[in-house]
């Protein structure tokens, strides 16, 4: 039977005689008289072909049919007022609304547990779905059309709209016992010849391998991962240098046995960004999401460099300033 057979309001008084089981009490509930529920749990004992309510002794009991159906029905409703409350407001405390969010392992590590803070003191029933990047993601429109945000450096030339929410800059990761550290220090003859473990995610480079080809260095990769997470591991025991970001060095330095030293070359910016789809730019749901996020992300920054901040307007790959030679 389709949906233009059966009255929909019929789905609010089962939702109330299946909560309540009594027809006086849902009545109450909705404000409607004893015999208009009556008349209500009549049509739906025709509509469904079963009791719903069956008396046992001076209480009502539900059926087995009732029983599968209550959960289905306050489901429904809840989806059905979630879809015509979209236009009108979005209620952080009251909503138990489902997000989808793209980001890197080094986005999670740093900015999760943050952000998992304020979601549970703002919107306790919001549930945030966060999905690692795969091969193919920051080359196609197709994954904004799916998540809500994907948060990733600026440069990788996604479509859609963008906002910088978070900066950092990149650190030398070695075992302390290298050979190679001089007075906590790493050359350029170093990074040269030392073999490199590095991130790949997607077909472009990091913003510290563009500026090792600046400087005319080819990093000598030996090992590569899809994530930033397990590079300090690599490192711990091996000749193996990484470049990874500091906020994510400082966060494993404790339990991973590795050295964080800077870089032989000015500070290389990350400038992190939130990116989604038109389509979602109005959502006032989407619209609290992105305010708590970029909320966020401004509680974790310093004031951003001015060759940061000169980059957060741009969507290329000149958002990935191209940095002085060191001398």
């Amino acid at each position: 039977m389709g949906l233009g057979a059966i009255d929909l309001n019929l789905l609010v008084a089962l939702e109330a005689l299946l909560e309540e089981k009594n027809v006086t009490h849902a009545g109450v509930r909705l404000s409607t008289s004893q015999s208009a529920m009556s008349g209500s749990l009549a049509r739906l004992r025709r509509h469904f072909n079963d009791e719903l309510l069956v008396r046992v002794g001076r209480e009502y009991e539900l059926t087995p049919l009732a029983e599968r159906l209550l959960p289905v029905v306050q489901a429904s409703l809840h989806k059905a007022e979630e879809a015509l409350s979209l236009t009108r407001h979005f209620d952080p405390q009251r909503s138990r609304q489902r997000f989808s969010v793209v980001m890197s392992d080094y986005v999670m590590s740093v900015f999760v547990e943050p952000l998992l803070r304020v979601i549970a003191q703002e919107a306790p029933g919001v549930r945030l779905d966060f999905h690692p990047i795969v091969d193919g993601q920051l080359e196609t429109e197709t994954h904004l059309r799916c998540h809500d945000l994907m948060i990733v450096p600026l440069g990788y030339q996604l479509p859609g709209v963008s906002e910088a929410v978070m900066h950092d800059r990149f650190v030398c990761l070695v075992d302390p016992d290298s050979s190679r550290l001089q007075d906590g220090r790493l050359g350029l003859r170093d990074l040269a010849e030392m073999p490199h473990a590095a991130c790949a995610i997607g077909k472009s480079h990091t913003p510290a391998d563009r500026q090792l080809e600046t400087l005319g260095i080819t990093p000598r990769v030996q090992v590569s991962t899809p994530g930033f997470s397990v590079l300090p591991f690599l490192v711990s025991g091996t000749d193996l240098v990484a470049l990874v970001p500091e906020r994510l060095a400082r966060r494993y330095e404790g339990f991973a046995r590795c050295a964080v030293v800077p870089t032989p070359f000015p500070d290389v910016p990350l400038v992190e960004a939130m990116y989604w789809h038109h389509n979602r730019h109005a959502d006032p749901a989407h619209r609290w999401l992105r305010e708590t996020v970029r909320r966020v992300g401004a509680s974790l920054d310093e004031p951003a460099p001015a060759e940061i901040a000169g980059a957060d307007a741009s969507h290329d790959e000149d958002a990935f300033p191209e940095l002085p030679v060191a001398s």
